[in-house]
């Protein structure tokens, strides 16, 4: 269930985002296709909280600097590991493929840090991109850090529609396959959720929280090159944990 209000708020930010300049209530109104009251009202009380204000009289509403510094106070609580936007990097250089850092969110995984392969044909992996736990690498990593429990509450809810020929359809297919890649050593992507796209997903912890890092792209560049970028994913993480331990 999604409470409109809600989505309307970050509808009105993800607009903020794009378009960069202040929005007058009619243009808001307009792009949503909003009734004007409700537009207005939603505006005030933004705007008499602080979030929004006026650059310059008249000239429109704009989301006020009050976002970023709730932003960087939340993220001083739960901070991205540090060093981890370099490993991506570092990742995407060495494989040319996109580099995702994913945390559990539910039953999804969420993209919290990304870089995405410099190729024109590539996996498109935004931050606040979402993805089934059961049905992806990137899950299916994060889903083996569970206690058995937590992981049973997860699959029995959850909704195990095909998405390709080669999607896992019950709890115990997904099971399965965890045991299998903790058995090889790392977690397969086989365009099992998005036709034609595919990579390699490690689960990993940093101190008490719990990540799963992901290369992949499209099936007709990483089919044949899982293992090696199995290994690479692995050296490089091992090389990241090994520095944090350290201090570094």
């Amino acid at each position: 269930m999604s409470i409109k209000q809600v989505g309307n708020v970050l509808d009105l930010l993800e607009y903020f985002a794009g378009r960069q300049r202040p929005a007058s209530l009619a243009e808001i109104a307009r792009h949503f296709g909003w009734p004007r009251s409700s537009t207005f009202n939603l505006l005030l009380t933004l705007t008499n909280r602080g979030f929004l204000y006026e650059p310059r009289a008249r000239a429109g509403y704009y989301p006020a600097p009050v976002w970023a510094e709730l932003i960087t106070q939340i993220e001083r609580g739960q901070p991205i590991p540090h060093g981890m936007r370099a490993l991506l990097d570092q990742l995407v250089q060495e494989t040319g493929e996109t580099a995702v850092l994913a945390a559990a969110s539910g039953a999804h995984a969420l993209f919290i840090e990304t870089v995405e392969s410099p190729s024109a044909v590539r996996y498109a992996a935004p931050v606040g991109k979402r993805v089934p736990l059961h049905v992806t690498a990137t899950g299916r990593a994060l889903l083996s850090q569970m206690s058995a429990a937590d992981r049973a509450a997860i699959l029995e809810k959850a909704a195990y529609e095909r998405y390709t020929d080669t999607t896992r359809v019950s709890a115990e297919q997904v099971e399965a396959e965890i045991a299998a890649s903790i058995a090889r050593g790392w977690f397969e992507g086989n365009a099992e959720y998005t036709q034609d796209l595919g990579g390699v997903a490690m689960p990993f912890a940093v101190g008490e929280r719990r990540y799963a890092l992901l290369v992949a792209g499209p099936m007709f560049r990483v089919a044949s090159r899982l293992p090696e970028l199995a290994q690479r994913l692995r050296e490089r993480l091992e090389g990241y944990l090994a520095a944090q331990a350290a201090g570094e």
